[in-house]
């Protein structure tokens, strides 16, 4: 299965509560995406706000355009989109795949 891996900065002042915030996800959001093909998704926040996400999924592109046609996924987005540094958009509009430059297996 492809992995994928991004990069966000969350707002230092906003850190606990967006903390706060991925405890409680939306049983419908999380249902949302696996239902778009999203597994093994985890993400990992440093004290800086540097916010690196993990996913694997068959299809990335795919996966993120599965999810923008979801209301759920819309009104997460816009909720979420206060927590980041430097985006215009919804946060998941924002999440460049890194490239992958060495894996174990």
């Amino acid at each position: 299965m492809p992995r994928v891996c991004f990069e966000l900065k969350v707002r230092p002042d906003r850190i606990e509560e967006y903390i706060e915030r991925q405890a409680n996800v939306w049983p419908e959001m999380r249902d949302a995406l696996r239902n778009a093909g999203w597994t093994n998704y985890s993400l990992f926040l440093q004290n800086d706000g540097t916010l690196v996400g993990y996913v694997e999924v068959d299809d990335f592109e795919r996966a993120l355009k599965a999810m923008s046609t979801q209301e759920v996924n819309t009104l997460w987005q816009s909720e979420m989109a206060e927590y980041f540094v430097g985006i215009k958009s919804a946060p998941d509009e924002n999440l460049h795949p890194l490239r992958e430059i060495f894996h174990l297996d």
